[in-house]
């Protein structure tokens, strides 16, 4: 994942070490999305039903995919974001406000779920929630620091550790767990409300919905660009949503073993970890918490540095001068003063029940995957902005009206189960 330059080769040409270095933004916005809801959600599910809830992982994950190549090459044939495209019909106008909410509901349930890790850990202290607490705020000032500090080389490197810390963890403890699965597990009728509601959750929770965003700029620090950047793209987000998926299924696989799991969000996860430890011992609980905390940590650190990200390109997209001396946008005020909001605008959420606080950013996370789906529909294939090349195919284009339907039915079903 690393991009240290390296010298040029011969147009056209590039090694296999310089190919294997591009494959880095895939791996970052899936491990963003990954969140402490995401890994619940798949747990309880998997403790209910088991190994038929790993075809809602992969449709999750094939359909965030289709969304962020989307955004990608929407980037790479026209050179402006997705935000900018949105600024033509003044979508951006409306995301403001939005993200606003949704950023200070993740802030606050990252960093919860960050102190519910760490005082796993190390407790400081004999009053729980005062521990989490405090190990939630060290955890988004230390993430706002690597931002500022370090950059995006810094955060590309430690998410890279993060990652292999996460992905280690789930499948040796999925490995272990094997043995102890019951003989028969129970299948969804997806007939059942019960059934429905988790399949619709898993689904929704792979590889995030708002952070889907941040994959362009990621791909313009990499200085991807054109075709050959779409191909690259296509490449490095199969292995990062591959990468998701196989996580998912993992928790699934651990979950399989543990019926009866209750609890909602973060506050789950140790529970979790001390029925993985009696079944396979100490260790395998220690590295399952080890596991957790590398998954929460890179997801508050990839929304530390790609969010702010957002917030600039709306602010500049209001701007109307115009201006081309403008600097990048991780060196403008905006995109800093908004790792501080982020950082300080959450805390005193940090009181409320973790559950509270991870359904409120669930909730609203998942309003942009429809309107992703929609806008990308009318912008990859309009005549007027895209080259013909880049246009969605008709295999794409019917994905993505399956993706834009499917949360859209779920989302009349949630409305429908509230109010009807």
């Amino acid at each position: 994942m690393t991009t240290t330059p390296s010298t040029p080769q011969a147009p056209g040409r590039t090694t296999l070490g310089q190919r294997l270095a591009m494959l880095g933004p895939g791996l970052l916005v899936a491990a963003t999305g990954v969140g402490a809801g995401d890994l619940m959600t798949a747990s309880i599910a998997g403790s209910k039903f088991g190994l038929a809830m790993i075809g809602a992982v992969l449709i999750g994950a094939l359909m965030k995919w289709v969304l962020t190549e989307g955004i990608a090459r929407w980037q790479l044939a026209t050179g402006e974001t997705l935000l900018e495209g949105w600024s033509r019909y003044h979508l951006d106008k409306l995301f403001l406000p939005f993200l606003i909410v949704w950023s200070v509901a993740v802030g606050a349930a990252l960093m919860s779920a960050c102190g519910v890790a760490a005082h796993a850990f190390l407790p400081l202290g004999d009053n729980e929630t005062t521990s989490r607490q405090i190990w939630g705020a060290a955890h988004g000032i230390v993430g706002a620091a690597m931002v500022f500090i370090g950059g995006y080389k810094l955060f590309e490197r430690f998410m890279t550790v993060c990652i292999a810390i996460m992905f280690v963890a789930v499948v040796v403890c999925a490995t272990r767990m094997l043995s102890e699965a019951p003989a028969a597990m129970p299948v969804p009728d997806l007939q059942d409300a019960d059934a429905r509601k988790w399949f619709i959750a898993v689904v929704g929770g792979v590889g995030g919905t708002v952070t889907l965003l941040s994959y362009g700029y990621w791909i313009r620090e990499e200085n991807r660009r054109g075709w050959e950047g779409v191909r690259t793209s296509r490449v490095d987000l199969a292995l990062g949503y591959f990468m998701a998926a196989l996580f998912g299924v993992g928790m699934i696989l651990i979950a399989r073993t543990l019926p009866g799991l209750e609890g909602k969000g973060a506050s789950l996860a140790v529970p979790l970890a001390d029925r993985v430890g009696e079944h396979t011992g100490a260790i395998m609980r220690w590295l399952f918490l080890a596991g957790f905390w590398g998954a929460v940590f890179s997801s508050l650190l990839g929304v530390w540095q790609s969010v702010p990200y957002l917030f600039a390109d709306v602010i500049r997209g209001l701007d109307r001068a115009r201006r081309t001396d403008r600097p990048p946008l991780n060196a403008s005020w905006t995109y800093r003063s908004f790792v501080l909001f982020l950082t300080v605008a959450p805390l005193p959420l940090l009181s409320y029940k973790v559950a509270h606080i991870q359904l409120l950013y669930t909730l609203t996370g998942v309003l942009i995957v429809p309107v992703l789906a929609a806008t990308l529909l009318v912008l990859n294939n309009h005549p007027a902005l895209m080259p013909r090349r880049f246009r969605s195919g008709p295999a794409l284009n019917g994905l993505l009206i399956i993706t834009l339907s499917f949360f859209v039915w779920t989302g009349w079903q949630a409305v429908w189960a509230k109010f009807g």
